[in-house]
């Protein structure tokens, strides 16, 4: 028995999470992030841990690890120069995309300019109609063609998306194969082997997608493998999935596009066990990092999956934890307008130079350095010892803007948190209205290095009665990574009606998706568990214009008992739609395979439960609710189950900083975790 460890990069601090397997003992751990040299974090932190705990790098069982070198690549449009060969008089795939306003409200929005430029989306001569039956052969002198001016314009890989190639890759695998005989040094990505589903710019964008990143990702993830190596890791590295799951880095090397969401798909899942820890069957985790914060909704430890999801300025369209970016981290920059209204992001400080009060060159003021300001912070260092707070270089920061909101620095700073919660007040409001929840009927679990910082101000104005602050809420990523199951997702469109002629159809092919499912998880993944296998299917009534996901169970589908499937589809319609229709034809659009192989979960000792009172470390003034304010200061080591305290106060603990305001009535629970209940 050895170590698993789980690391996760964020915009400014690197977390690390390391479970000792004989013990179950959690050690954490954050390193300031290295945007400039990709990797060298987990490097650092990998001595960190042998040094802080004595965790030797060949005593490492498990390693896996959460990166954001993909959707960054998206962000800054930094992926490699493709061209896009789609089939002739198709060319404006990426141009018209869904005709649909980023921003209905705001009349003069502009779409994102495609990854891939109308001047490199080149033609090519072939057809296949809907059915998948070819129409027009494919012309392989209009490939050599748009091959010639793909090199021309400088392509450094070629995507290939064809009309109806969902249905029948033909086609796309036959350019795939003269490009390689001629180019064999341009990379060629087809949208039927990367995901193929219907619809021409949804299976185009996500193709594009992973071609953009593809290489850059490879090669970090190539590094990664020889860098844990010379640190003398012998564990194989896997990575986290959008989908929160987990892979081994080397098929991560192929199939970049399942780990763009990573970071945030880990949080989730680590969210999702604190929760199911603490008790809470209804959450809304909150993680809220140096350069974003990001929602999620858990009900029963679970969260919601869904596709669509928003990578950089564009949607990606594979299984992903849905996870929400409703507004700024811990960096993001505060400023005044020409009209002298004071706004607070996107831009970040990052790691570097970071907030003005990480001393690390940061000059401009940042939500940080506004609760440096109001005397939340700076009591102690953070990161586990990375970062010393330096307040008066806050104020300084502060006071650039405070001048031109005529207040004082402490009322700008309180001004920055009330613009950042306001931002974040209307983005979870909005949430909750295209989900059908309401968010006062949830806990919110608040957790990334800002997270405990920011999020009692945030369920103030919300009215949400229970904030949970877990033990170690700066690293629940890297948990969340290091517990995450091994899974995989696979797809197969169909199109064709739920009826009896069908039904030997459906069992062929999901038998081969369940064929194909075991085959990854236990040749490629090397998994030798036990693995359970999730089938669902997108359906929808006969003349409808978009489907749903239905899950299913693989009984249903051996036994052929379709009235099951109908019985499943006609539910799930009622349960988000208000209404079904039961006498309605069935269409059925794809069929879908999960295949899940468990890892172990960590076991935390629970405490014996206290009667004392808590005592604080000493009394501190902040700035809260307009005023100055003495409050207690208290470490989190301190507060052990069965304690209870009033607020207004502060907890310092290595991996963040909780400020609680006025309001709340807080207990600690027998797993260590802080549960803060809102007075009506």
């Amino acid at each position: 028995m050895g170590y698993r460890i789980g690391v996760d990069i964020g915009g400014t601090f690197a977390d690390f999470c390391a479970l000792d397997e004989t013990t179950g003992k959690l050690s954490t751990l954050k390193v300031l992030s290295t945007p400039t040299e990709p990797g060298r974090e987990v490097i650092t932190g990998i001595g960190e841990l042998e040094k802080r705990f004595g965790i030797k790098p060949k005593d490492v069982a498990y390693f896996t690890h959460g990166t954001t070198v993909g959707i960054n690549s998206v962000i800054q449009r930094k992926g490699i120069k493709l061209c896009l060969f789609t089939t002739e008089n198709f060319v404006d795939v990426l141009e018209l995309a869904r005709l649909k306003m980023p921003d209905p409200y705001h009349l003069m929005s502009e779409r994102p300019q495609p990854l891939v430029t109308r001047d490199r989306v080149i033609p090519v001569r072939e057809r296949l109609l809907a059915d998948g039956s070819i129409d027009t052969p494919l012309d392989e002198a209009s490939v050599r063609a748009a091959l010639d001016q793909a090199r021309a314009l400088g392509a450094e890989g070629i995507v290939v998306a064809l009309l109806h190639a969902y249905r029948n890759p033909v086609h796309e695998l036959a350019v795939k194969k003269l490009v390689g005989k001629l180019a064999p040094d341009l990379p060629v990505f087809c949208s039927s082997e990367i995901w193929p589903i219907i619809r021409e710019y949804e299976r185009t964008t996500t193709a594009v997608i992973h071609g953009y990143v593809q290489p850059r990702v490879s090669i970090y993830l190539a590094s990664l493998q020889k860098a844990l190596k010379q640190a003398g890791v012998l564990a194989e590295p896997m990575v986290t999935k959008s989908n929160g799951g987990v892979m081994t880095a080397e098929l991560g090397k192929r199939d970049c596009l399942q780990m763009l969401l990573s970071g945030t798909a880990a949080g989730v899942i680590g969210a999702g066990f604190a929760a199911r820890q603490a008790g809470l069957s209804q959450v809304m985790s909150l993680d809220i990092g140096g350069t974003s914060a990001d929602v999620a909704i858990i009900v029963d430890g679970t969260p919601s999956y869904g596709t669509g999801e928003i990578v950089g300025e564009f949607p990606i369209y594979i299984p992903t934890v849905s996870v929400t970016s409703i507004g700024d981290g811990g960096g993001s920059i505060a400023s005044v307008d020409d009209f002298g209204t004071l706004k607070v992001g996107p831009e970040s400080a990052g790691s570097t130079p970071g907030p003005a009060c990480y001393g690390r060159g940061g000059t401009r003021p940042t939500i940080t350095d506004a609760f440096a300001t109001c005397g939340f912070i700076g009591h102690s260092n953070l990161g586990y010892d990375a970062v010393t707070v330096d307040a008066a270089k806050a104020r300084t920061a502060v006071e650039t803007i405070a001048g031109k909101l005529k207040r004082t620095p402490e009322q700008a700073a309180e001004a920055i948190i009330q613009v950042a919660v306001s931002g974040m007040y209307r983005e979870v409001s909005k949430l909750g209205s295209r989900q059908g929840v309401d968010a006062r009927d949830f806990a919110l679990l608040a957790f990334g290095g800002a997270g405990p910082m920011l999020g009692c101000f945030l369920a103030r104005e919300l009215g949400m009665k229970t904030v949970m602050i877990p033990t170690a809420p700066g690293v629940l990523s890297a948990l969340g990574g290091l517990i995450a199951d091994i899974k995989n997702d696979f797809i197969t469109t169909a199109y064709y009606m739920l009826e009896k002629p069908e039904l030997g159809r459906i069992k062929r092919e999901y038998e081969a998706l369940a064929k194909r499912a075991r085959t990854w998880i236990a040749e490629e993944q090397k998994y030798a568990g036990q693995h359970v296998l999730m089938p669902s299917a997108d359906m929808r009534y006969r003349g409808q214009s978009f489907e749903i996901e239905v899950p299913l169970q693989m009984e249903w589908i051996e036994a052929g008992d379709l009235q099951k499937i109908a019985k499943a589809f006609h539910a799930e319609h009622d349960r988000l739609y208000g209404h079904s229709d039961e006498g309605d034809a069935i269409q059925i659009i794809s069929l879908r395979m999960v295949v899940v192989g468990s890892s172990p979960q960590p076991k935390l000792p629970t405490q014996e439960k206290r009667s004392d009172t808590p005592k604080p470390v000493r009394q501190i003034e902040v700035y809260l609710d307009g005023k100055k304010q003495s409050v207690p200061l208290y470490r989190r080591a301190d507060l052990g189950h069965g304690h209870r305290f009033a607020s207004p106060c502060v907890i310092l603990q290595e991996d963040t900083t909780t400020c609680v305001p006025s309001g709340f009535a807080g207990s600690v629970d027998a797993n260590g975790n802080i549960l803060l209940q809102l007075a009506d």
